[in-house]
């Protein structure tokens, strides 16, 4: 599987309640479940307006139909190409 950056608009994200975040995350295990095992969620960094979320995926298409089927937004995927880290720097 490939590794995905999926960008979703979702203006006042940041304000989102604990149990907002987690109806939001029950939905998106429950369409995951619904998928198989060709698509999987990774984590997701939410800012004021937007999410970040990182998926593992065979085919951005199934990361489509995720965001279809659980009315989420999904403005954007990009293909992880490498990840660097301070590490990497000398």
């Amino acid at each position: 599987m490939d590794r995905y950056v999926i960008e979703r608009t979702l203006p006042g994200a940041g304000a989102l309640t604990d149990e907002q975040i987690g109806a939001v995350a029950t939905r998106s295990n429950e369409v995951l479940a619904e998928l198989g095992d060709g698509v999987s969620w990774v984590e997701s960094y939410v800012t004021d307006d937007k999410l970040y979320c990182v998926y593992d995926a065979q085919d951005p298409e199934l990361i489509r139909e995720h965001a279809a089927r659980g009315g989420f937004p999904c403005d954007a995927i990009a293909p992880v190409r490498r990840t660097i880290s301070p590490a990497d720097g000398s």
